[in-house]
């Protein structure tokens, strides 16, 4: 069965302008989390 998980807070990336969801990974810098890649990150603007 797959599990969705739907109530996962979401922000809008900074770089690309599209939304991306929590990660495991953010879960202790979630406030100062703004790209959704690294990809974006390192070609921020």
């Amino acid at each position: 069965m797959a599990h969705k998980k739907p109530f996962l807070p979401t922000k809008i990336c900074v770089t690309c302008g599209l939304p991306f969801s929590w990660r495991k990974k953010w879960e202790k810098n979630w406030e100062n989390v703004k790209y959704c890649s690294d990809r974006c990150r390192k070609q921020k603007t």
